[in-house]
């Protein structure tokens, strides 16, 4: 299809995330406090959306703690700039395998293999305006790790998303993840027109080469919404190939933890990054209250 540039771009901060980084950056937040000051900071820097996961306050591994989600949201929602809550709903779907001659048993201390509701208990907690759903499985970098998502649990956790109000953000590795999420939409599993979130360059799912990128874009419905990234030194290069290709853009520490080489960034200051190269393209930064409108949100008031 024809591509037209995004003149009303919005960005989405990914504030923390899952991976090792916690001890690469002294800028990756682990509590809850820290998270959702981090997230604030970002809105005021211009992200209308902010993408939060949370950790253990002490290690910074990740977490699934009910307690530390309810803090971090009612922080953000308390705060005095406004945003859009996304929350992920990825964690408990991580399978690592023994050796190659010997994958049964399962690594039972790095697997995190739990139900569809369980998975969704924080989200059912919470009500962000939005959640992820990770529509597929993939070899996710490391050699024996496992990102799975089949389609039962997909259908009953998106099913889960439409009855709470909850926006899902389909997050798609491949083009297969699309093909699949179209499926979802089709069977009533998810309203239409979705929220799709392109991730690219993320081992071994899409590579962020441009033709396949094109190749993701052309899979998107033209009547959903869109938004794309990519990881390290690529990240702000995707904020203008997804302008220029008709989406939006995700920046933060989640994927990336430099401003430049050898200087490590904040989230505000990816942000303001973004937003630079938003502006300096011609079109303009879209605030929360336009992201709820466009995406058809309600917004959630503290408890």
């Amino acid at each position: 299809m024809p591509l037209a540039m995004n003149r009303d771009v919005f960005i989405t901060c990914a504030v923390t995330g899952s991976g090792a980084s916690q001890d690469r950056s002294p800028h990756v937040p682990r509590s809850p406090e820290q998270i959702a000051n981090s997230a604030i900071d970002a809105a005021r820097a211009g992200a209308a959306i902010v993408h939060c996961h949370v950790r253990d306050p002490d290690t910074g591994a990740p977490s699934r703690r009910l307690d530390l989600y309810r803090e971090l949201t009612e922080r953000i929602r308390a705060a005095d700039v406004d945003v859009v809550l996304n929350l992920t709903a990825g964690m408990g779907g991580d399978m690592v395998f023994g050796s190659p001659e010997a994958p049964l048993p399962l690594n039972e201390k790095a697997t995190d293999m739990i139900g569809a509701s369980e998975r969704m208990a924080h989200i059912r907690e919470c009500l962000p305006e939005i959640c992820t759903l990770d529509c597929g499985t993939m070899n996710f970098a490391e050699a024996d790790y496992v990102m799975t998502n089949t389609p039962g649990t997909l259908r009953t956790m998106g099913s889960m998303m439409t009855e709470l109000g909850v926006k899902p953000e389909i997050e798609a590795f491949d083009t297969g993840h699309l093909w699949f999420a179209k499926q979802l939409a089709e069977e009533g599993v998810l309203n239409s027109p979705a929220l799709v979130q392109l991730c690219m360059g993320v081992p071994w799912g899409a590579p962020n080469d441009m033709n396949t990128f094109l190749a993701m874009v052309n899979n998107v419905p033209s009547s959903w919404n869109w938004s794309a990234f990519s990881l390290g030194r690529d990240q702000m290069a995707y904020v203008a190939a997804s302008v220029l290709a008709g989406g939006n853009v995700r920046v933060g520490l989640e994927d990336n933890i430099f401003l430049d080489k050898g200087v490590l960034a904040t989230n505000a200051q990816l942000v303001e990054r973004a937003r630079g190269i938003i502006e300096g393209m011609g079109a303009r930064v879209a605030g929360p209250d336009e992201v709820r409108t466009r995406l058809g949100l309600v917004k959630r008031a503290p408890v």
